[in-house]
């Protein structure tokens, strides 16, 4: 698929508004499990998000442009920050506000298509296109919602029986390790 910003930054705008719908009123029993060892729950994937909308994608977007591939992105650490104290509604609604900046300083800068041709250079990965790192921002979105339907199916694995050889989200694992 070709990149282009408006259907990413679309993607991008209504993962809160998903989250939110999903989420905030679900009971702190649901919200604190883990599918395991190792693994966020859904608290902390919240969590996790506000920490990448922080230090990662916009501060990424900027150094790429700035510097293109004469230094090295930061590296992120992806373990969730040290959210106690917090209610889930408090992180729903400051994800929700950091995405909106996020997208705002993201329309600013007025991007041209040569614009996302630009390389910047990854940690891990070495080279990366404006496009690659954009477009990987929108499918980290759905990678984090894939999980948190995991995490949430993962505490009826037992209840729901013989169904379960049906039911493909208690198929799939391995992906929510937090390091």
């Amino acid at each position: 698929m070709e990149f282009h910003l408006e259907p990413t930054a679309s993607l991008l705008s209504v993962f809160p508004g998903t989250l939110n719908a999903l989420l905030r009123d679900l009971p702190g029993a649901l919200v604190l499990q883990r599918e395991g060892e190792n693994t966020m729950n859904v608290f902390e994937v919240v969590g996790h998000l506000i920490k990448a909308e922080r230090v990662n994608w916009m501060p990424r977007v900027r150094f790429l442009l700035e510097f293109g591939e004469t230094r090295t992105f930061e590296p992120f650490d992806r373990l969730p920050p040290d959210s106690e104290g917090k209610a889930l509604g408090q992180l729903l609604d400051e994800f929700a506000r950091l995405r909106v900046e996020s997208l705002s300083a993201l329309r600013a800068l007025r991007l041209s298509p040569e614009d996302f041709e630009k390389r910047g250079a990854h940690p891990t990965f070495g080279a990366v296109t404006l496009s690659e790192l954009l477009a990987a921002w929108a499918t980290h979105d759905l990678t984090h919602l894939h999980q948190i339907s995991r995490v949430l199916a993962y505490q009826y694995r037992d209840a729901v029986g013989p169904f379960r050889r049906f039911l493909g989200v208690l198929q799939c694992d391995g992906h929510s390790a937090a390091a």
